[in-house]
């Protein structure tokens, strides 16, 4: 682009010293055309000081040039598996386990991290590590829990049995038909009512049967056909064989230490996971571990051919206080629409005109199909039922399964129909004329396209095709539909609660004949629980403080941040958004209103101690193109200055998400600069309380602190060097084949309420961080630290916070990345000769909020009934033996509150327990951008938040990107092979912006 060129050395010509940025072009709008280009390294702090020699200097983290960002070149250590971006495929270990430690413990049980390690080889502990104590700090009270204890069954012994169904390969619809059929009925001992059948391998029953049993079952004989016209008998062998004897005193026995965890223990704890969830499954819509009944149960119709329901989530455990308890919960699931075929795609489509749906689907001059059609593949795998004129009930009532959504429309489809009475092959004819001669049908839409069935591949006009009720919508929500499911499944703790006890109705326990047989009792009492909640610390302002007390709110009124931005603000400037595309929510603000929300903005923000030099930023009219929106921008801001620009505000017209990407792919990946956007009613409003929630994001960004937790030492929590280090990895969802997010943040300030983060693609579905990723990521952050935030020394504790990881992959944190994090501090902290080893010690902590235990402490909660921030719960449903808590540090302000499960995998720092629930807790009033303490400790909230942005760094075209997240219904994102994915876009390392928190 010789033009852009030229236009970019005019306008480089206003900056100091013949500044010009030769790595931004003058207009980003897709993919990069050129690899990761270098640019200069940040300079170091001068509060570097005895950074010891043998530490590196400091350099910018993942995804900023000089770091390739290819998820990896090199294989993971020996004991992990290679990484992204090698020439060998990634394997996950927490989903491909090596083949001999492949068999799985059943994943409907919430067994406890430590059960995972029986099955494995690994060389870390089998053992996590055990509670040492209770904490004692707080105030005491009584709460109840969404759980019910199991009565005790001792004294209860069963029998499990191997179950071969016909062969290998053998399907599970026909399984259950043999299972269920009469002739096996009345030859197993007792009949199969009596038995519990996992529908696979394992079958267990009361009945002692020493010998083998050998069944042949004829299913042409069950179903009354004439097997002397039948070439091919459909007669399955059917085996039976007892394996093991079920005793639940294992359990017991296991949780009053007196066996250690085994064969004897799983087995009992399976067979109660089958047992309870028998009836259930066979009398209402079973998905997972939650119930639906269609008939009673609470829907709302969320629109494109969704609907929501309520249910109920149930859920076995072994729990403290060597119990076992049953945790049930409300469970919300998006299902289809009971509907036609053609009303379900033109409710996708967000058609408004059904007539017009079959002329939308493909390119009327080409014939291309196009997003529509895609949209319509979506029907792919569901179960569905044709009826038409002159079809009988009892073929109405067969069910048939979408096997593909052909680009073929009625009139197109042509097949040669086999004449039954004539016993031979009749002229080709198309679908149309098909029906319009055997049925008398004339179609009303045959140039929709036409369904084809998974059974020898029949294909049905679309228009006859409905969709059978109570099949689960795997895709991902709108945004309407996301804000009428958010809006159904928020409830009170009041509603909650009932809406509780009415699924334990509907599972129905004192009834259950299967438990009867079996002498299962469940207490239909919720358990109560002893609860503690602690005290709320005092927020440090800039020579202020407040208590918020309980209230676990405040508000910034005549506050002053505890840091305002490091520089003055002098280089800032002001860009209006348009977008012709879609109404303008509110409108765009006119250019009074602009200046007025601007000059307001400036008043703002030195009233809460920001250093505000320029009161006269550039302000840019109207542009609907966000790429150049942002060059014209930065540049004008550059020129104007002389200076790079140090915060771009963007005024948005509506919420559309590809602008937003668009503008922070340029100014993060091209131009190096921290952005701000803002919506555009929000300007026209022009509110006190949006300018100080906007402000507490800009501070930050600039390198101020809006508070900390008051406290007399000065170090905060910590009496000696202590880094805390956030990690999550994100997905996409279902159907989609997109890159999977790894993001790691780092505390930066002696307090840790300053965090910088790194952000990596990580193959697709990949849950372990890479060892190339966090090399790339961490290893610039901790030099940072070392050189900035300790004055030269080392770390004597690491706190690793780890979010979204489930019990199984407990010990895959420990073995892989817990291992590659020490691995990197040792090669940082190689002794001089003479020198000892500095030892760093960790703490490793897995934060989960994917569970289903709530707090329903009544009067001892808030207004709402919901509980009081600070509230932990140690007892009754946490792990028997393990280091795990309940905490609920935040205020609800809508719905029941949900506490997050931590779960301490590691201290080799031996933190008291009370310490540690105190930092919890408190460091939860350190949130940046909140006047309330957040539900989920700041360190993974912020990794959660930078792998979030990391969208706007995919190397992508946003065209290709809307495709591709439109997801593709055919393929199963989590069982496909784990592939190669691209890194994202370098961000420039410019004025500190990897090192800022430039993702909040």
């Amino acid at each position: 682009m010789p033009g852009a060129s030229k236009k970019r050395a005019t306008m480089g010509k206003g900056f100091p010293n013949g500044y010009h940025d030769q790595n931004a072009p003058a207009y980003y709008d897709g993919p990069s055309d050129r690899p990761g280009s270098s640019t200069g390294q940040p300079r170091p702090s001068s509060s570097r000081g005895g950074l010891p020699s043998n530490v590196p200097q400091p350099g910018p983290p993942s995804n900023a040039p000089g770091q390739s960002g290819r998820s990896s070149s090199r294989p993971r250590s020996a004991a992990g598996p290679p990484s992204v971006g090698g020439s060998a495929q990634l394997r996950d270990p927490a989903r491909d386990p090596p083949k001999e430690a492949q068999k799985k413990l059943p994943s409907r049980i919430d067994w406890g991290g430590n059960l995972y390690s029986y099955y494995s080889n690994e060389p870390v502990p089998r053992q996590l590590m055990r509670r040492p104590g209770y904490g004692r700090e707080g105030k005491n009270i009584k709460l109840r829990l969404n759980s019910h204890h199991i009565e005790d069954t001792t004294d209860a012994r069963y029998y499990q049995y191997n179950v071969q169904v016909g062969d290998a390969d053998i399907k599970r619809g026909l399984i259950k038909a043999i299972w269920n059929s009469e002739q096996l009925k009345n030859r197993i001992p007792g009949g199969t009512k009596e038995w519990i059948y996992d529908g696979n391998k394992i079958a267990w029953s009361k009945q002692n049967i020493a010998t083998e049993l050998r069944m042949s079952i004829d299913l042409d004989q069950e179903r009354g056909r004439d097997t002397s016209t039948i070439s091919e008998r459909d007669v399955h062998n059917v085996f039976v064989k007892k394996t093991a004897r079920v005793d639940l005193a294992n359990i017991y026995a296991y949780l009053n230490g007196k066996i250690d965890f085994g064969p004897g223990v799983i087995d009992a704890i399976n067979f109660l996971d089958h047992l309870i969830r028998e009836s259930p499954s066979k009398q209402h819509i079973n998905i997972r571990k939650s119930y639906f009944d269609r008939n009673t149960g609470q829907k709302d119709n969320l629109g494109g051919g969704v609907e929501a329901m309520r249910g109920i989530y149930q859920s076995i455990r072994m729990a403290e206080g060597k119990r076992m308890v049953v945790n049930v919960d409300v469970s919300h699931t998006c299902f289809w629409n009971k509907s036609t075929f053609p009303m379900i795609v033109n409710q996708l489509s967000g058609h408004m005109d059904i007539d017009t749906l079959p002329y939308n689907w493909r390119d009327r001059k080409t014939g291309k199909t196009n997003n529509r059609f895609l949209t319509m593949k979506r029907l792919k795998k569901n179960d569905f039922y044709v009826s038409h004129r002159g079809r009988s009930e009892k073929e109405t009532a067969k069910i048939w399964k979408v096997h593909d959504i052909l680009p073929q429309s009625s009139r197109e489809f042509t097949f040669v129909p086999y004449m039954r009475e004539q016993k031979k092959e009749g002229p080709p004819i198309n679908l149309f004329d098909y029906y319009q001669k055997k049925y008398n049908i004339y179609l009303q839409y045959p140039d929709l396209p036409v369904v084809q069935c998974t059974k020898r591949k029949i294909v049905y006009p679309m228009e006859l095709c409905s969709m059978m009720p109570g099949q689960r919508y795997p895709y991902k929500l709108n945004e309407l539909q996301t804000s009428k499911m958010i809006k159904f499944a928020v409830q009170p703790p009041e509603d909650r609660l009932k809406s509780i006890q009415a699924g334990t109705q509907m599972l129905n326990w004192a009834n259950d004949p299967v438990l009867k047989h079996y002498g299962l009792r469940i207490n239909h009492e919720p358990i109560t629980t002893n609860a503690r909640i602690l005290n709320a610390p005092t927020i440090q302002f800039d020579r202020s403080t407040f208590a918020p007390g309980t209230k676990g709110k405040w508000d910034l009124r005549n506050k002053k941040f505890l840091m305002p931005n490091e520089a003055p603000l002098r280089a800032w400037g002001v860009a209006i958004l348009t977008d012709p595309s879609s109404a303008q929510r509110g409108g765009s603000p006119n250019p009074g209103q602009v200046q007025a929300f601007i000059q307001s903005f400036i008043q703002a923000y030195r009233g809460h101690g920001g250093i505000v030099e320029n009161t006269t930023p550039m302000i840019n009219g109207p542009q609907s193109d966000p790429a150049k929106c942002a060059e014209l921008l930065f540049y004008g801001v550059g020129n104007k200055h002389n200076l790079r620009p140090q915060l771009l505000l963007f005024i948005l017209p509506n919420m559309n998400v590809d602008n937003y990407l668009r503008i922070k792919k340029s100014c993060d990946c091209r131009y190096g600069s921290f952005t701000q956007c803002l919506q555009g009613s929000q300007v026209i409003k022009n509110n006190p309380q949006y300018h100080s929630n906007v402000l507490m994001k800009v501070n930050a960004k600039l390198g101020g602190t809006t508070a900390r937790v008051a406290t007399k030492g000065p170090s905060g929590h910590f009496n000696r060097p202590t880094m805390i280090i956030g990690a999550d990895v994100s997905h996409a969802g279902a159907g989609i084949a997109a890159p999977s997010y790894a993001a790691m943040t780092v505390s930066m300030d002696k307090y840790a309420a300053r965090y910088a983060a790194g952000v990596q693609t990580n193959g697709i579905r990949v849950e372990m961080i890479s060892t190339r990723n966090l090399r790339d990521m961490l290893i610039p952050l901790f030099r940072h630290w070392t050189a900035n935030v300790s004055g030269g020394r080392l770390p004597d504790h690491v706190y690793y916070f780890r979010d979204g990881v489930s019990e199984g992959q407990y010990l895959n944190v420990l073995k892989y990345e817990v291992a590659d994090i020490k691995e990197i501090w040792s090669e940082m902290m190689t002794p001089r000769p003479g020198e000892k080893t500095h030892e760093v010690k960790f703490t490793v902590v897995v934060a989960e909020k994917r569970h289903h235990i709530r707090f329903f402490p009544g009067k001892a909660g808030d207004e709402n009934q919901n509980p009081l921030p600070g509230t932990i719960v140690e007892h009754d449903v946490t792990h028997p033996f393990e280091n795990d808590v309940y905490l609920c540090s935040h205020k609800a302000l809508k719905g029941t509150a949900r506490p997050t499960h931590y779960h301490m995998l590691l201290d080799e720092a031996g933190v008291p327990v009370d310490a540690f629930q105190k930092l919890l807790y408190e460091h939860s009033y350190q949130y940046m951008r909140s006047t309330t303490p957040v539900s989920l400790f700041p360190a993974v909230y912020y990794a959660h938040l930078a792998s979030n942005r990391a969208r706007a760094h995919e190397d992508i075209a946003e065209p290709a990107r809307r495709i591709r997240d439109a997801g593709d219904p055919s393929r199963s994102t989590s069982d496909r092979p784990i592939e190669e994915v691209p890194p994202l876009l370098p961000m420039i390392p410019r004025d500190g912006l990897p090192w800022g928190m430039w993702y909040i």
